[in-house]
């Protein structure tokens, strides 16, 4: 087959809905093509209820007297949302696995911020449930109430299926097991100060089988990297809007949700997990307009955190290209996401694989 057939071949592999930019990037002995989804439909939202510039941190006002707690600290994202709340005069308690990584980003933020910053590590391991439970039990003891819980923590494309000690493919058990139960186990302490949960979710939720795959949850028959990180973000983002109706049902209206995403930013999420191939092709998209700085990619996570009265429904992020960059704000989530059969159906799995019961 020649390129040009292969090319086309790979186009007609996606859906018609989906309009695809083709870009091409000449590396020493070949050429790389990177295809990158330009859906319209997907980029469509109302005006962005913050302006052109979309949201930004100046919209936080002091947060003297209020405590966060955010996983996966260390860098990316995760530390940048740290970094800015410290800035506000926040608390943060911080989620880390690894305590030498931890130890050194809390020594960063006070030679940033100054020695007077409240920031404290509980130390947790996502990908295991004893862990997810023991921290959770610390934070209950060290704060008296959590007015933002940022599920921020993640691993993705891990190149082969690995299985979690809880027996779990990896990706489902970081991501989405992981933080279902955290949220479950913090929700007394959110509740107590009318406080929220926001889940970091990813647009790659729209890239992979676009369902929970119930009849093999941990892909041991057809396991690739996209497939499985794709289930495990939009297990979180279904999720948080299933949390919703919950909540309501309870009259537990004092308690806010959100969904949010990054975009594509500028972190070691990839080189951390991913594969060969896939830490290339990041690495060159970094060099490329279709990234972002980490800072950026936390803005979605900080509005959900501080901002008042943003609609619950909605899905934020960028509203640029594909919603990779640009200015924060709502905008469009397709609909296999607010599956409500399936979002059921998840959560009462979730329960019954955690043994971790929501107390509403």
């Amino acid at each position: 087959m020649s390129i040009l057939g292969k090319v086309d071949r790979i186009e007609s592999s996606f859906p018609k809905s989906i309009r695809l930019t083709k870009i091409c990037i000449r590396l020493p002995s070949c050429f790389l093509l990177i295809f990158v989804p330009n859906n319209k439909t997907s980029d469509m939202s109302t005006a962005n209820q913050f302006g052109k510039k979309g949201w930004t941190p100046d919209r936080i006002n002091d947060l003297t007297g209020k405590t966060f707690v955010i996983t996966g600290t260390t860098s990316g994202t995760g530390y940048e949302a740290t970094r800015i709340l410290l800035s506000k005069g926040a608390t943060v308690v911080m989620l880390s696995r690894n305590p030498k990584k931890s130890a050194d980003t809390i020594a960063l933020l006070k030679e940033t911020l100054g020695d007077a910053i409240k920031v404290s590590n509980v130390q947790m391991d996502l990908g295991v449930q004893a862990s997810v439970k023991n921290a959770a039990k610390e934070v209950s003891e060290r704060v008296t109430g959590i007015d933002a819980l940022l599920c921020n923590g993640a691993i993705a494309q891990v190149p082969e299926q690995q299985i979690t000690e809880d027996g779990w493919e990896s990706q489902m058990g970081v991501n989405y097991f992981g933080h279902f139960s955290l949220q479950a186990l913090l929700l007394p302490l959110i509740e107590k100060v009318n406080g929220r949960i926001v889940t970091v979710g990813s647009m790659g939720y729209d890239m992979g089988i676009k369902t929970i795959k119930f009849d093999d949850l941990d892909w041991d028959k057809d396991y690739t990297p996209n497939d499985a990180y794709s289930q495990s973000k939009l297990a979180q983002i279904m999720s948080i809007y299933e949390l919703q109706d919950r909540l309501e049902q309870a009259g537990k209206t004092n308690v806010k949700a959100y969904a949010c995403h990054p975009g594509s930013s500028r972190t070691n999420l990839i080189s951390t997990s991913g594969s060969f191939m896939m830490k290339m092709i990041f690495g060159l998209m970094k060099l490329s307009p279709l990234t972002q700085p980490a800072e950026n990619g936390a803005y979605p996570e900080l509005m959900c955190a501080t901002e008042e009265d943003l609609d619950q429904k909605a899905f934020y992020g960028p509203t640029g290209r594909s919603n990779w960059v640009g200015p924060v704000g709502a905008h469009y989530l397709a609909p296999h996401a607010k599956d409500k059969a399936v979002a059921k159906k998840l959560w009462d799995l979730s329960e019954k694989e955690t043994g971790v019961h929501w107390n509403f």
